[in-house]
């Protein structure tokens, strides 16, 4: 038994009993899976209100003082507590679920102790979109005031607003700052006069990387001499770029430090950006397109400076590969889900870093704040080529995938001939092509409109579709054939041959089934099948069961 969890326990028993970032249940055998959602909710924004580093909720344990373990059989039989924290972070925003779950098996009992992360600073934790709290040992939606007081701590923690106290403008980059200049008049040329006039200091102050002359943490970032990175301590202003193969194993890769203004062109003067090659269906001569749009690699780059979370020490990445680019910075995305904020009017109200952002969008950058993504959707999707993917499944972590491929070129001659497709069906249209899931409305609309065929999670291009662009071949060989042809085939065999082992059904019909199934799938079918064929009395099984043959119903199978 772990020594330290058990004193843990122990500690936690002996707190009083209106402690609002703990909770005793005795669970006996079962807990209602929606209140453990709600604690989770509940626990993770008192913990960050307390400034706890977790909360915790304990099953097998008496709630009234004094406390005592009388032990939990909750999910104590497989698959047990392995699948929870999982189903967990599909319910609540950021996909935010337990740091921990641990069994301690002690002479009074089994105890269950959940540990729950604190909410994110500026950012509330909800459970199937509401925000719970604790009053005392009841648990309820939290209350308006604490919720600004969680949505606040961004505004009044903006580490990239933060004045380095000994830093001066000697700490600067002379080059940087010549380079931001350019960028500002790109930006604002109406002002080109102005700017040439504007002493260094004045300029700093006047595009937002200095507040009244003194450095901030982005001013250092963004503009700082490479022996400057110590006045950002703990945090790290470096962009790692690896360079991996097809396997997965890495070449070659470098690091790039500050300034960041600097370093972003050097980042991208490592990546390969070949010619790629494609019929649109428009023309008869191939269109050339470069594997990465300019703009869209810049602002995934530049997204990753302006929202990495820099109070983490860690370092943005971006990762080349033979079909694609992974950019990766740390922290939580806050709009929550990508979907919506390309689907929604609304520009996001909340950012990690706003004096950050809004330096960058003055230093031409970024684009205007929130409009950044939705663009990049636009610009993959007139290219023809696969929308970026977000991954926000690992917490406090961002990853995009830029794919600088065609992965399916009958597939990407669809997208170009149906322009009347709205983003959101675009979008799952792209899940569809890489084989990802769909959700329920995603499914919903698809199926509706007749775009895809299949059943989930093995979805393909629709038959109406597959006329228009060329790929009536995939759609038969994808599209499993009735029930009936299969059944006939079989009857056939056995008629000629008169029996069969399972091998032989295999090789008779495995080539013939969907190729949208997997291996496994394809099987299962066949068993299906043959136990169907067995119920209506059409075939029959002579032979043990480790020899086993199939023969037609009542036929006794002797030689004539």
């Amino acid at each position: 038994m772990p020594e330290n969890l058990l004193k843990v326990l122990h500690d936690l028993m002996n707190l009083p009993t209106e402690t609002e970032w703990v909770e005793f249940k005795e669970a006996g055998t079962t807990f209602d899976f929606e209140l453990i959602g709600r604690y989770v909710s509940a626990l993770s924004n008192e913990a960050n209100l307390n400034d706890k580093p977790e909360g915790w909720l304990i099953f097998g344990v008496t709630d009234k003082s004094p406390r005592k373990i009388v032990g939990s059989h909750f999910n104590e039989t497989p698959p047990g507590l392995d699948k929870l924290k999982h189903k967990i972070s599909l319910q609540t925003n950021h996909q935010l679920t337990f740091l921990s779950i641990e069994e301690l098996h002690t002479p009074e009992g089994r105890v269950v102790m959940f540990k729950v992360p604190p909410a994110t600073r500026g950012i509330p934790t909800e459970w199937k979109g509401l925000v719970y709290g604790r009053i005392h040992d009841s648990t309820g939606q939290l209350a308006l005031h604490k919720i600004q007081r969680i949505r606040d701590q961004s505004a009044t923690l903006d580490w990239s607003a933060r004045i380095c106290e000994k830093a001066t403008i000697a700490n600067l980059d002379p080059a940087a700052i010549a380079f931001a200049r350019q960028e500002y008049k790109k930006k604002n040329p109406r002002l080109v006069n102005d700017v040439d006039s504007w002493t260094d200091v004045e300029f700093l102050n006047r595009v937002g990387l200095c507040i009244d002359g003194k450095i901030t943490h982005t001013a250092i970032l963004l503009l700082g001499k490479n022996t400057s990175g110590h006045h950002l301590s703990p945090a790290i202003g470096q962009i790692t770029w690896v360079l991996k193969n097809a396997s997965g194993v890495e070449r070659d890769y470098a690091h790039f430090g500050l300034p960041i203004i600097l370093a972003i062109d050097k980042v991208f003067e490592k990546i390969r950006n070949l010619t790629v090659r494609h019929l649109s269906g428009e023309t008869l001569f191939p269109l050339e397109l470069t594997q990465y749009d300019s703009w869209v690699m810049r602002e995934l780059l530049h997204n990753c400076i302006a929202h990495q979370d820099y109070l983490q020490g860690a370092r943005i990445s971006v990762v080349e590969n033979d079909e694609s680019l992974l950019f990766t910075n740390r922290g939580v995305f806050i709009p929550g889900s990508v979907d919506s904020l390309i689907t929604s009017d609304a520009l996001p109200d909340r950012y990690r870093n706003p004096f950050l952002a809004q330096a960058m969008v003055n230093l031409n950058m970024i684009d205007t704040i929130g409009s950044g993504i939705k663009r990049m959707f636009r610009l993959q999707r007139e290219r023809n080529f696969p929308l970026p993917d977000y991954n926000l499944s690992v917490a406090g972590k961002v990853s995009v995938r830029l794919t600088g491929k065609i992965i399916d070129p009958k597939y990407t001659r669809m997208l170009v001939r149906r322009k009347d497709l709205d983003m959101p069906d675009v979008i799952a249209l792209d899940k569809v092509q890489k084989g990802q899931r769909l959700s329920e409305p995603e499914f919903a609309s698809l199926k509706s409109k007749k775009l895809v065929e299949g059943r989930r999670p093995n979805l393909f291009v629709s038959d109406a579709i597959a006329a228009e662009t060329d790929t009536r071949v995939d759609y038969i060989r994808k599209r499993s054939f009735d029930k009936h042809y299969f059944k006939d085939m079989i009857i056939e065999y056995l008629r000629k041959f008169r029996e069969a082992d399972k091998i032989t059904i295999d090789d008779l019909l495995l080539d013939k089934v969907s190729e949208a199934l997997t291996d496994e799938q394809k099987q299962y079918f066949i068993k299906n099948l043959l136990q169907e064929m067995r119920k209506e009395g059409t075939i029959a099984t002579k032979g043990g069961k480790k020899y086993a043959k199939w023969v037609l119903a009542g036929s006794t199978q002797k030689d004539r």
